[in-house]
């Protein structure tokens, strides 16, 4: 089964190289491997009647119970059939149905092939999932492929209608019916199928699970009061809608209810929603295609008429509801195939769906009318077809149930079949009085073969059904108690009342048919009050006006609005949530400072955060945020965490300096800080936010029960890490999938704050010294000033490039004197190449002293950073020609290469090896590999600096010279 999952995707990941090479003759290719799999299922027949279902289990997410377990047991041996069988047939059918000069296939045909194939494998895949989750996952991936498929006609409006419509109807449903099984899962105590229907768990949640699980089944297969969302879905290309109805999306759905059926069908909730919405969707669907003039519609409320049929007869819960549901579900696969492929060679030689349009297609093919009419016949029950075999199964099932009210309601829905049947055929094939015959054109063999396979099955089936009876029994034999007789299926078992019923529909519907035009008089007059399409619409609406709504009163471009609203909210939900845990307050205490200089840093940060808010100037704003960061960066020296002083002093380092390049933009004024109608309101949200925050904190750290993890990290970073750093060693060795996602978090938020500033290429190399000052700025003021003037900048700007050929900081004397600070070169020739030299010194110590790769990379930043201070951007440009972008890539690869690498040796992803040697000079050597992870986030945290001071800095340096220069041009 996991052979023929991988065969399906990887064939149509493929896909687009064979259309390359074969244009639409590569669907034989695609159809081949559903065909392929078609023989090993039938192969797996033996087994299957042995009662020895081939299983297939691959471990997943052993600590939560989940994993990869597929079983071909007897239900889904049967749906295969129809999967793979009839997903064969469609493939191949597809090769004549689009044009090979189709502009639309041309561009799209390969993706429509890869999806189709696609869509094969994971019906597959859902019904031999013998895990909850593993079938939520097929039952998605199947409404993501519906989707596309539906929507292959991307171009037209109607086809993305129809695609988003089906996809928000099956999504809801299968939210729905997740809730479901984690219920039922929670109560059996495993999400194994087999395991849950072995031994059923049973109470209050179980039966509110199922039913969500039904809802989701419902959703699914179309049955009220979702059943808009299939007719809509014939936007699709008629192969998609073949393989949606006969075999496919639809039939999941049926599957669900059917496999649950042996274990929940006697809980609560079950026979009244089966009963009712099977019997309210059969009718629905039966009424509203007498109404259609489209063929394709007319088959689509046909089949959500049966599959309502369908699900009442599956969901009896009893072995003749079972054996009838079976048969009734093979033929239908065979019947709806059939004529939806008749449907797709109609429109393809006429350009046509319209029964009040074709007229005399019979006459012009009568193969293909023939086909039809067998397919027809089978969907009205007529004797001799594989549609009258299961009707009569049918039949007898309700008679059985002794509900006279299902009975009569499952015949007059069968009376509605039979005419929208007869109306498919004489508007398909008919002579119309009015109108005269259609120009249609020779059906190749190749384009007929399809559907008069289809046809000539559904006629052995309704003669020989013996092999159907052998194939259902064993499903339908989990219904029979002690003493039960089992059913079987008859194509004649006597004068009695299921014959008597038959005939009765037959005679009915045909004069159903017979009078269409008072019909249609009827029900233009009974035109239902309530459509669920409209009340989509109505919903969809709604919630798109409460929408603009919500958003026109909240996103009202004030900041201290969202602050106040976010602010708020954590208050409140904090509030209830203690309130209803129902545990103490814990008792309040003061914590010794241990030391008057912790009291001093903490008066620090108190001071920093008043003037904080108090300040009225962007700058001493921002400057007492930081003197708040390098006070919490005391307090952790001061309680024994070099590495989250040292790391938190680089970091509100970067910050502060980020902060005031960024403040360049902005206005130097604080609008509205400590004046305004809303002061006290601000001043409330904050103190109560703060208040809210320490008693959460005191609650957690009193509500622990267990000693805390990290108690075991000391011995845990050096056994398993090899390190003496347990933060650090935590960071790269135990941790390391938590610091591989955050180091991708900073590389987005790099990328992030690049693309709010930069309108050119980021990846742009930064201009070097020398280029800037004397080549492009004087060739600029020489253009834009007078001759004189800019000859003497030029002549400026030589001279300072030929004094910098002694000079180690090149840039810094390309800058204006007024930008110039003698401070900053003096310090910055000094200390640069030391912070680099201790940057490396940290990244290599960090194992086992203070460091790593983060504190390490913020050093190397705060370099990158001194050096752009006292030389501007073509300092920058020549302390790095590597680009942010570049350094940002390798650190990820590196890190990720790192991750990987353990596999190709047999280990596990980012696991650790030691590695002791000797080398001359430095003697013992103790190499840990997590340096290499290390390594990477070096180099990530230094690009994302960079990535800063080019955005915040350098570019916003260049965006002001080329302003002052329009300024003098304008002088």
């Amino acid at each position: 089964m996991l052979t023929i999952l991988a065969v399906h995707f990887v064939v149509a990941l493929i896909a687009p190289f064979f259309f390359r090479f074969l244009g639409r003759n590569a669907f034989y290719v695609l159809a081949a491997v559903p065909a392929g799999s078609f023989i090993w299922l039938i192969a797996q027949e033996a087994a299957i009647d042995a009662g020895n279902p081939p299983v297939e289990v691959l471990p997943w997410i052993p600590d939560f119970g989940l994993q990869l377990s597929f079983q071909l047991d007897d239900l889904a041996w049967l749906l295969s059939l129809l999967i793979l069988g009839v997903g064969a047939l469609v493939l191949a059918y597809c090769a004549r149905y689009f044009k090979a000069n189709d502009g639309a296939f041309q561009a799209h045909g390969a993706g429509f092939g890869a999806q189709l194939l696609a869509f094969a494998g994971v019906m597959f895949g859902l019904v031999t999932a013998d895990d909850l989750i593993l079938l939520f996952i097929f039952w998605e991936l199947t409404t993501v492929l519906s989707y596309l498929l539906i929507g292959y006609s991307r171009t037209r409006l109607a086809a993305r209608r129809a695609a988003l419509q089906a996809l928000i109807v099956t999504t809801f449903g299968g939210l729905t019916m997740l809730v479901g099984i984690i219920m039922v899962s929670q109560v059996a105590g495993t999400f194994q199928i087999s395991e849950i229907l072995d031994n059923v768990p049973s109470g209050t949640q179980v039966d509110i699970g199922v039913l969500l699980i039904l809802i989701g089944a419902f959703s699914k297969s179309a049955l009220i009061p979702f059943h808009f969302w299939l007719p809509g879905a014939m936007a699709a290309p008629t192969p998609v809608s073949a393989y949606l109805h006969a075999a496919a999306m639809v039939k999941a759905g049926i599957f669900l209810v059917a496999m649950l059926a042996p274990a929940f069908a006697d809980t609560p909730f079950w026979k009244p929603t089966v009963i009712v919405l099977g019997l309210g969707t059969m009718l629905v669907g039966g009424w509203r295609a007498l109404r259609q003039y489209d063929l394709k519609l007319i088959l689509a409320y046909g089949t959500v008429s049966q599959l309502g049929f369908l699900t009442l007869v599956v969901g009896l819960g009893t072995p003749a509801g079972a054996l009838a549901g079976m048969a009734l579900l093979l033929a239908h696969g065979l019947f709806k195939a059939t004529l939806f492929l008749v449907v797709g060679i109609i429109d393809h030689q006429t350009g046509t769906r319209d029964i009040r349009k074709l007229s005399g297609v019979f006459r012009s093919s009568p193969a293909l009318g023939v086909i039809a009419a067998i397919g027809a016949a089978s969907m009205a029950g007529v004797p001799l077809m594989a549609g009258f075999v299961a009707k009569e199964a049918v039949y007898e099932a309700l008679i059985d149930f002794e509900n006279p009210w299902v009975l009569a309601g499952g015949v007059l829905g069968s009376m509605l079949t039979v005419a929208y049947s007869a109306r498919f055929w004489w508007g398909g094939f008919a002579r119309k009085a009015k109108g005269m015959p259609i120009a249609f054109g020779q059906v190749s063999g190749e384009f007929l073969a399809a559907p008069a396979i289809l046809a000539a099955l559904t006629v052995l089936t309704g003669v020989w059904f013996v092999p159907l009876q052998s194939w259902i029994e064993p499903y339908s034999n989990k219904f029979l108690q002690s003493g039960d007789k089992a059913p079987y299926l008859s194509l004649f078992s006597g004068f009695n009342l299921a014959l008597g019923l038959s005939a009765l529909t037959l005679a009915v519907g045909f004069l159903l048919f017979y009078f269409r035009d008072r019909v249609e008089r009827a029900q233009d007059k009974l035109y239902p009050l309530l459509d669920a399409e409209k009340s989509y619409k109505k919903v969809i609406d709604a919630l798109d006006h409460t929408a603009v709504w919500v958003t026109g009163r909240t996103q009202r471009g004030s900041l201290y609005f969202y602050l106040a609203v976010i602010l708020s909210t954590t208050i409140v939900v904090n509030i209830v949530a203690v309130v209803m845990s129902g545990r103490p307050l814990p008792e309040m205490y003061l914590i010794d400072p241990g030391s008057p200089a912790q009291t001093v840093a903490a008066a620090a940060i108190i001071i920093g955060a008043i003037a904080a808010a108090r300040a009225n100037k962007r700058f001493l704003a921002v400057l007492m945020v930081s003197v708040t960061g390098y006070g919490i960066a005391l307090i952790f020296a001061f309680q024994g965490a070099p590495d989250l002083a040292l790391t938190q002093m680089f970091v509100e380092s970067i910050i502060l300096v980020a902060f005031v390049l960024a403040m360049r933009s902005l206005p130097q004024e604080l609008r509205d800080r400590t004046t305004g109608s809303h002061r006290l309101m601000r001043m409330l949200i904050g103190i109560a936010f703060g208040a809210t925050m320490v008693v959460v904190a005191l609650i957690a750290l009193g509500s622990r029960v267990d000693s805390p993890v990290s108690l075991d990290f000391p011995a845990l970073a050096y056994d398993i890490g090899g390190g003496l750093n347990t933060v650090n060693v935590t960071l790269v060795d135990i941790r390391a999938w938590d610091t591989f996602g955050e180091v991708s978090v900073l590389a987005i938020a790099a990328t992030g704050v690049a693309s709010l500033i930069f309108v050119r290429n980021r990846g742009q190399a930064l201009p070097r010294a020398v280029t800037i000052e004397t080549g492009s700025v004087g060739r600029r003021h020489q253009n834009s000033m007078d001759g004189a003037r800019g000859a003497a900048v030029l002549r400026l700007a030589r001279q300072f490039a030929t004094a910098s050929r002694d000079a180690w900081l090149v840039a810094g004397r390309t800058l204006a004197p007024e930008r110039r600070s003698i401070i900053f070169e003096v310090i910055t020739r000094l200390i640069f190449h030391s912070m680099v030299i201790f940057s490396v010194y940290l990244l290599l110590a960090g194992h086992n002293f203070p460091g790593g790769g983060f504190a390490g990379g913020l050093m190397a930043g705060l370099a990158l950073t001194l050096r752009y201070l006292a030389g501007g951007r073509a300092e920058l440009a020549e302390a790095t020609p590597i680009s942010a972008g570049t350094l940002l890539g390798v650190g990820l690869g590196t890190a990720s290469l790192s991750g990987l690498a353990p596999l190709f040796f047999g280990g596990q992803v980012f696991q650790t090896a030691i590695i002791e040697f000797f080398l001359p000079v430095f003697g013992d050597v103790k190499f840990v590999t997590s340096t290499v992870f290390d390594i990477g986030v070096y180099l990530i945290v230094v690009g994302l600096v960079l990535d800063v001071l080019r955005s915040l800095g350098a570019e916003i340096d260049e965006r002001e010279e080329e302003r002052r220069e329009d300024l003098v041009v304008a002088e």
